[in-house]
């Protein structure tokens, strides 16, 4: 499938997005990783004009729905930026393993950097109407009941499942998108 039918087309539409990490690394499984996603999309936020109404982050990929000027542009900006601080992190908690396994998954176009931490492309999906949104809300609440490691969406504490159910999430999302 070509990457040139996932595009952002319309400027301040809200995205459902994918990142997924190379080979599926379970990068996510430690929670110091996890912070610099959350600190990233809270600079986001603040900084950069984008509206967040959803995410969720597994262990080796992340869903999120934005919206906001220049969206390719900060999404773009948004992983390169996640993954040097992440391959900086694991350089300094010699985290020699999954290093290798991420030099060892790097496209061989990629002879600028000696690691890859993202699989090519975001997959932005325009979001057409309440129907989708919902659909896709929904769709990353239950991730982690799929995988089976959560009985009820609000329990996965990485997600905005939370916030949609009136309670204090870990990040602040726009619920008040209709």
């Amino acid at each position: 499938m070509s990457r040139d039918r996932y595009k952002f087309h319309e400027e301040n539409s809200a995205y459902f997005i994918t990142s997924t990490v190379v080979a599926w690394l379970p990068v996510f499984s430690q929670p110091w990783t996890i912070e610099i996603v959350l600190d990233s999309w809270k600079h986001l936020q603040t900084n950069r004009q984008i509206t967040i109404f959803g995410f969720v982050i597994m262990e080796n990929h992340l869903h999120w729905i934005a919206a906001g000027p220049d969206l390719a542009e900060q999404v773009g900006r948004f992983k390169s930026f996640v993954a040097r601080k992440i391959i900086d992190g694991l350089q300094e908690r010699n985290h020699q393993t999954l290093l290798e396994e991420l030099r060892y998954f790097k496209l061989r176009h990629k002879i600028d950097q000696e690691h890859q931490l993202w699989q090519e492309g975001s997959h932005p999906k325009q979001i057409q109407g309440d129907e989708m949104m919902l659909q896709k809300l929904e769709y990353m609440h239950h991730n982690p009941l799929r995988r089976g490691y959560v009985d009820e969406a609000t329990h996965w504490r990485y997600s905005n499942a939370r916030n949609y159910a009136g309670l204090k999430g870990i990040l602040e999302v726009c619920t008040d998108w209709r």
